[in-house]
């Protein structure tokens, strides 16, 4: 299993998604799986690559959060908790992300 975190500089979650990423990883004893963090520097940056903002979380490349389109904008993304909105998933909906990669590798 890979997971990557692409980011902007100007968006502070991504930190914390790390922290809660690492948080989780301990919890489901997955000692050999290490989160990456590849920052989108420029437009095309984010072209190339899947980036639906910032932090945009894939699981062997697939979404964890699959509602945004793919942009070439280095922007921060916005998630949906319910009735408010975040700027970073909740660690129930990274550990919701994470449990259904294991249990359907691909999903």
């Amino acid at each position: 299993m890979n997971i990557e975190v692409r980011h902007i500089d100007e968006c502070p979650n991504w930190e914390s998604v790390g922290t809660v990423l690492n948080e989780l990883i301990a919890e489901f004893e997955l000692d050999d799986l290490t989160p990456s963090f590849t920052l989108m520097r420029t437009p095309k940056d984010a072209a190339n690559h899947r980036f639906g903002g910032s932090p945009t979380i894939l699981i062997d490349g697939i979404d964890l959060v699959p509602n945004a389109e793919p942009t070439a904008e280095l922007a921060c993304r916005v998630y949906h908790d319910g009735d408010r909105m975040v700027g970073a998933p909740t660690k129930t909906m990274l550990k919701a992300g994470l449990l259904r990669s294991l249990d359907e590798p691909n999903y």
